[in-house]
């Protein structure tokens, strides 16, 4: 048995049962489920009529428990945790709309599924909030072979200045043209804001749960 199918997976809700679609909201690397990021995005498409489902991978849940620090599972583990969680809100709420989300690795994460869910689950489409397109300051060391060839419509917000992947660099990519990339303003990984810009992380915060709103209506409306 694979372990991330032998313990529960912690979940929170955000949002009513009764919404047009849910968008399952994987964390990134090195924060939980309840980050301030992570709430604040929640919370931000829970106001404007979305459900949200956050969970962590089996890894983030045991540093939970134990209090020690704990690397990322491998990817054939993070992808299996993120297909069960799928199989999981399919079950308990047939003919719902899905979409595939996640901040940072959890994007990552989704972008590398979706195109499969979206033909065995009916998943409309994927979300990805701050994508590591490189480590930092190893540019050549590029994570972007599969979004040249996605067929599912995917939205990128990225901020600016994100050391994973700045404008300059993203610019020269080569993307499917069902990928889109959106700018958060002076924007860090994390949509962080420079001082000098006059923006604050909350104002960053609100405009990517903004640009994920437009886009999920778009999504439901194809």
């Amino acid at each position: 048995m694979n372990p991330a199918d032998s313990a529960p997976t912690p979940q929170l809700f955000d949002g009513l049962d009764n919404a047009p679609a849910t968008v399952l909201l994987a964390h990134g690397a090195g924060a939980p489920m309840d980050s301030p990021f992570m709430a604040a995005i929640a919370a931000g498409l829970a106001t404007r009529g979305w459900r949200v489902l956050r969970f962590e991978f089996p890894y983030m849940a045991r540093q939970r428990s134990s209090g020690g620090r704990h690397g990322p599972d491998r990817l054939p583990v993070l992808e299996d945790t993120f297909r069960r969680m799928v199989r999981q809100q399919a079950d308990a709420w047939p003919g719902q709309p899905l979409v595939l989300a996640g901040k940072s690795m959890g994007g990552r994460v989704a972008s590398l599924l979706v195109d499969e869910l979206a033909e065995a689950a009916g998943v409309r489409g994927c979300l990805c909030l701050g994508y590591p397109f490189h480590p930092p300051g190893r540019p050549l060391q590029l994570r972007t072979e599969h979004l040249a060839s996605l067929h599912s419509p995917t939205l990128i917000l990225q901020g600016e200045r994100d050391s994973f992947g700045r404008r300059e660099e993203v610019a020269g990519y080569s993307l499917s043209q069902h990928v889109q990339v959106q700018w958060i303003p002076a924007g860090d990984h994390s949509f962080k804001p420079t001082r000098s810009s006059g923006l604050s992380e909350a104002q960053n915060w609100a405009t990517a749960v903004a640009c994920s709103d437009a886009f999920l209506r778009s999504l439901l409306h194809q």
